[in-house]
Order: structure tokens, then C-alpha cells, then sequence
């Protein structure tokens, strides 16, 4: 059975509508025997059976038309569902494949629903789906029941869910997810990403703390320049250095305890503190 590959009104579906038509619907009898068959191992008989009901999947589907998805794509989830259906069916207690199946149908044409509708994941929930596929309808049917807007109150009591996620739901049904490329206004020159607000630093805020950066870092090699070399190995080893050298080690290098290795390190910090300082009055 060929997939339909564009939307409706297109030849392609409407061939394929024209195809599935075609194909007999089976009597109890019939559709029992090749369940049967099917659960024995017969795959023939198990594309009978899917085939013959491939009318009912498009029906179905139908019903989902206003979600603003490809229909062909609508139809094929609900067609894997009627397989799935098919696979599962038991012919021994008395009901037709169809009823049956239309919950598989249903639930692989939802998932897909909740799956594409947007970026952000939806249906998490059970509240969720419920309010996802029936808050519309559920607001259409108390606005004519009582020929006012249908209150959020009223719609959390009928679908036994809270306010509060009925107004959330009615929100993110209402915002569709918008491509960042797409353009903005009528002369197309800026996108909607270009309009988003940026956390990122100007190029003059980050040419300044370039600058900073390299004064910073020459300040500091000056500093370094003004100990000796004994001062010098001890602040590159345990201030600049990642992982820094132990005292252990420091006091093992020069030959001397670790507490003198922590002494001596305290000593170098406090000159080369005082160094930068020295050097950052002689630049102001």
C-alpha cells in the first residue's frame, strides 16, 4: 500500500484515497477467519485485515485536521497504530477489529500530535493530554450551552483538572513554537533572532576588558620581574600553576621543611601584592 506524501486536495493523496476505497470491507466471518490465520502465521492474511480497514484510519485521522499538521503524515501514525492494532487482536471475543482498533489509531495519531506540535515537550501528563485534545472543544461546548465565554473555572471542573493548568495549556496552544529565522516585518531585512535581546557583552564592552586583560597581565609580569628568582618559582608554582605544587614538594625542591616552604610562600604573596600595588599608583 503506497504512503501519501502530500496534503490534501494534492493527487497523491487523493489517489491514495481512491486505493484504499477499493478495497472490500470484510464481513464478521471473513475478518475472524484471517485473524485466525494471522495469529497462526500468516502474514498475508495480516495484510488483509490492515488493508481493509485502512478507510477507517483516514476517517479517523480526519478528525485531527485542525491541528495544522501534513494530513499524509496524520494518516501513516494512524496506519501503524491499525497495524499494531492487528497484531494484538484476539478474534475469539466476539468484537470487530475496528473497534478495537481505533484506540490504537488514536494513540499513535496523538503521540505523533504531541510529538510535532512543538519544540517544548507536551503532554508530560495525563491532565495534559486531556486538556491538550479537549480544551477546545470542551470551551465550544459550554460557550453553547450557556452562550458565554467559557469560563476556566468551569472548563477545570468539566475536564476534572486545575485552573491553573488550563491556563497554562490555553497559552501554549495559542503561542506556536517561531522560527528565529524568520523574517521580520514587511521588508524582510531582520529576522525574529535578530530582535532577541542579547546577554552578551558589546564589542566595546569586550574590547575594554581586552585591554583590562593586558594591562592586567603586564602589571602582573612586571611585578613577578621585581622578586627573586627563589620568590618567582614560588608564585608561579603554587599561585599561577593548575594543579598548583604542593608544599611538600616546594619545600622537597628547595631542600628545606614544609611549614618554611609555607612561610616563604606567604612572604612572596605579601611582596608581590605590594609590587602591584606599587605599580597600580604609578600608573594612576
Amino acid at each position: 500500500m503506497s504512503r501519501p506524501d502530500l496534503q490534501p486536495g494534492h493527487a497523491a493523496l487523493d489517489a491514495y484515497l481512491a486505493e484504499i476505497r477499493r478495497v472490500p470491507l470484510l464481513t464478521v466471518e471473513e475478518e475472524q477467519s484471517l485473524a485466525r490465520r494471522f495469529r497462526e502465521g500468516d502474514h498475508r492474511a495480516g495484510h488483509q485485515l490492515v488493508a481493509a480497514n485502512l478507510r477507517f484510519v483516514v476517517k479517523v485521522a480526519f478528525e485531527y485536521r485542525s491541528y495544522g499538521l501534513r494530513m499524509p503524515d496524520v494518516i501513516q501514525e494512524g496506519n501503524i497504530g491499525l497495524m499494531r492494532a492487528v497484531q494484538k487482536f484476539d478474534p475469539d471475543k466476539q468484537i470487530r477489529l475496528i473497534s478495537y482498533a481505533v484506540w490504537w489509531i488514536r494513540a499513535y495519531i496523538q503521540n505523533h500530535i504531541l510529538r510535532t506540535w512543538s519544540l517544548v515537550r507536551l503532554g508530560t501528563t495525563q491532565a495534559q493530554r486531556k486538556l491538550f485534545f479537549s480544551l477546545s472543544r470542551t470551551r465550544r461546548q459550554l460557550e453553547r450551552a450557556s452562550s458565554e465565554p467559557g469560563e476556566v473555572g468551569a472548563i477545570a471542573r468539566s475536564l476534572s483538572v486545575k485552573p491553573s493548568e488550563v491556563e497554562e495549556m490555553a497559552i501554549r496552544l495559542e503561542r506556536r513554537d517561531q522560527s528565529l529565522d524568520q523574517p521580520w516585518g514587511d521588508e524582510g531585512g531582520d529576522t525574529a533572532g535578530d530582535r532577541l535581546p542579547s546577554n552578551s557583552p558589546s564589542a566595546q564592552e569586550e574590547l575594554v576588558d581586552a585591554e583590562q586583560r593586558q594591562r592586567l597581565g603586564a602589571g602582573v609580569k612586571s611585578a613577578l620581574s621585581r622578586l627573586d628568582p627563589r620568590e618567582r618559582f614560588i608564585i608561579e608554582q603554587r599561585v599561577m600553576a593548575e594543579p598548583p605544587m604542593s608544599l611538600r614538594a616546594l619545600g622537597d625542591h628547595f631542600g628545606f621543611s614544609r611549614e618554611r616552604a609555607r612561610q616563604l610562600e606567604l612572604r612572596a604573596t605579601e611582596k608581590l601584592r605590594a609590587e602591584l600595588a606599587e605599580l597600580a599608583t604609578e600608573a594612576a
